[in-house]
């Protein structure tokens, strides 16, 4: 019950940052919803991939390269999902840095 619960509010939470982020479109709440089951599947399989490929990248940058791997995140899930769309790579990193921070916020809430 807690991980529905979770990505239901992840998929409130993002659809009410797509108003507020330029560039980010999405078109409802079922979107919002799938946009966040698919991002939850990514950042459990896709995402620890790309760290391990990125370590050296990650290091010398001091971590702010895992920045760059959550839009690119992002952009896959705007390839996966139809009422999902990122325009620009600074929006894909503001989104992703906001959602980011929301979703903690959720995890801590609902523990």
């Amino acid at each position: 019950m807690g991980f529905i619960l979770k990505i239901i509010l992840t998929g409130i939470a993002a659809l009410l940052l797509a108003n507020f982020v330029p560039g980010i479109l999405l078109e409802g709440i079922v979107s919002g919803i799938l946009l966040a089951l698919v991002l939850a599947i990514l950042n459990a399989v896709v995402r620890p991939i790309l760290i391990f490929l990125t370590i050296p990248v990650t290091f010398l940058t001091l971590g702010l390269f895992l920045l760059v791997i959550n839009a690119i995140i992002l952009y896959l899930a705007d390839f996966i999902l139809d009422g999902f769309s990122v325009e620009g790579f600074l929006n894909a990193i503001i989104f992703s840095l906001i959602l980011s921070v929301v979703t903690y916020i959720i995890d801590l809430i609902t523990g």
